[in-house]
């Protein structure tokens, strides 16, 4: 495989010592890969066979850590992996100064599923005509930390699918998958080109499009609820707006109910808002338990 030469000098912040200049580090990387970091991501994409793998680098360690670089290498040795340890600053140069864990693996891309290779959801025989799906859609999440967090609460509580608009969003790059605990390499994402024809097709199906408010008064011809009050009882998809402007005005209208977060407090001004993946992981959290009950 041809190679790519990177680069890295060591933080011009470092205090001044007076041994000798230590040169750039210099680390050639497979065409076309990119450079995973941290524990659970680096464990789960050796667990899986979702990308090709090419190299693990492990930070040259001694005691307690010495016992999980030591799982890796299993892991690695399992899969034909070769296993390089390196001195932590080699580490920080592929990551690019990112928080690794004494981690780095070098691996090809995850990208998006179109919808087409979905498996169609199977909504139950005539006994149970309603089985609960639960689908997340995103609307042009371009943060990669907010992209992983709402993949982690959604694998954590239960989404069936995630799917998100290919326009203005973030692709599924190594800080997600960091920022997801590693969800993001086990659970599918989808992506669509056409949000808003999705989102009629699921209706004309049967499915209730639920959207998200955190301002319910900037809401017009869409009743909006709040999220202690919502109830489902067929397959049913939220949709989480981006993290500056929420759901655009025509996504909104294709929303049969928008639900909001009823706040603890009277909110001073400016702080009247929650975090996207924060505001997700309660409405899912308020919308999942209900199909847990279900479920018993």
């Amino acid at each position: 495989a041809k190679r790519e030469s990177w680069s890295w000098r060591e933080s011009d912040f470092s205090k001044a010592r007076k041994s000798p200049e230590r040169k750039p580090v210099s680390i050639e990387r497979t065409k076309g890969s990119e450079i995973l970091f941290g524990i659970a991501p680096c464990s789960l994409a050796l667990s899986q066979s979702r990308r090709d793998l090419f190299r693990l680098f492990l930070k040259e360690s001694s005691g307690t850590r010495r016992l999980v670089m030591s799982e890796f290498v299993l892991q690695a040795t399992a899969r034909g992996v070769p296993v390089h340890h390196v001195k932590r600053r080699e580490l920080d140069a592929l990551c690019r100064g990112q928080v690794h864990q004494g981690v780095c693996l070098e691996a090809t891309p995850l990208r998006f599923k179109s919808l087409e290779e979905a498996e169609k959801p199977d909504l139950g025989d005539e006994e149970t005509p309603n089985r609960q799906l639960i689908w997340l859609v995103l609307e042009q999440i371009q943060d990669p930390m907010n992209l992983g967090a709402l993949l982690r609460s959604a694998y954590f509580l239960g989404v069936d699918r995630v799917v998100t608009s290919q326009r203005n969003s973030c692709p599924l790059t190594p800080t997600v998958s960091k920022a997801s605990s590693g969800a993001m390499e086990v659970f599918d994402v989808y992506s669509t080109d056409d949000l808003r024809s999705f989102l009629r097709a699921k209706t004309a199906e049967g499915w209730e499009v639920v959207g998200t408010v955190s301002q319910p008064e900037d809401v017009e011809n869409v009743p909006v609820i709040s999220c202690l009050e919502f109830q489902w009882n067929k397959p049913v998809i939220i949709v989480i707006g981006s993290e500056g402007d929420g759901l655009s005005l025509e996504t909104q209208l294709l929303c049969h109910r928008m639900l909001a977060i009823p706040p603890g407090r009277a909110l001073h001004p400016g702080i009247e808002s929650l975090n996207v993946s924060v505001a997700t992981g309660i409405l899912l959290h308020s919308i999942c338990s209900q199909k847990l009950k279900h479920n018993d």
